[in-house]
């Protein structure tokens, strides 16, 4: 039986050692289809998912993650890839969405207001984010948005390091709904970061631009897969109602 979802959450941990047993590909799949559901900046889906159930491809990579046990153990891999490189790609994907929909609704003056503003944040607020030259235009957009931030609010994380936090915070937000998602069947992840992601992107024939997020093992927990009991500081530590 399925898990509720605050069920999935106590029960999700890193599992470090996983079983001899075999996990259904179909299933792992069904929860990266989660995955793409997740909240993501600007709709843009600046993320890949690269499901690794070949062998010999799953020794590569567990070996590019330093044969942890987590990698080694795992029936199956799957990488999380950012992909800010594809953003015009993904706006016009976007663009074409809203031109479909908008058409199939009534036209009326509210409807045109917003298809108006969506296409211009598209078209042209998009663009002027995430277009930039070796960080040189993100660095003036910057010093640009500081000076006008001094007289009324302003978005400020302009820069190429800003816009790459960005994509990858999205793409973590997929990676937490697929665990989650795995939690919910019975099937355990590790997300792990200690990995040469180098050697990852020759394996997965990635491109340059392309960066890894993290690598999540999957498979069934063995006995000794949990480190221990779950730590987490007190919530009163946390937590602030204002």
């Amino acid at each position: 039986m399925e898990k509720t979802v605050s069920e999935a959450i106590a029960y999700r941990r890193s599992c470090r050692v996983y079983k001899k047993e075999s996990i259904e590909v179909e299933k792992v799949k069904q929860c990266l289809q989660n995955a793409t559901l997740a909240p993501t900046s600007s709709n843009l889906q600046l993320w890949e998912f690269y499901h690794i159930t070949d062998s010999v491809v799953l020794k590569k990579v567990s070996f590019a993650c330093f044969d942890q046990n987590a990698a080694k153990t795992a029936q199956q891999l799957v990488v999380i890839v950012v992909r800010k490189d594809l953003w015009s790609k993904r706006a016009k994907a976007n663009l074409q969405f809203l031109e479909t929909a908008f058409n199939q609704s009534p036209q009326d003056e509210h409807l045109l207001k917003q298809k108006k503003m969506a296409t211009t944040y598209y078209k042209k607020l998009i663009p002027f984010t995430y277009l930039d030259f070796l960080g040189i235009l993100g660095f003036l957009k910057y010093i640009l948005f500081q000076v006008v931030g001094l007289f009324r609010p302003i978005y400020r994380q302009t820069r190429l390091s800003d816009m790459r936090i960005v994509a990858h915070k999205s793409a973590a937000l997929a990676a937490q709904n697929f665990m989650i998602s795995m939690a919910a069947i019975g099937y355990d992840t590790c997300p792990m970061e200690g990995s040469d992601t180098l050697k990852i992107k020759k394996i997965l024939h990635l491109p340059s631009s392309a960066e890894i997020n993290m690598v999540i093992g999957c498979g069934i927990r063995d006995e000794k897969g949990i480190y221990g009991s779950r730590f987490r500081v007190p919530f009163e530590e946390v937590y602030h109602r204002i």
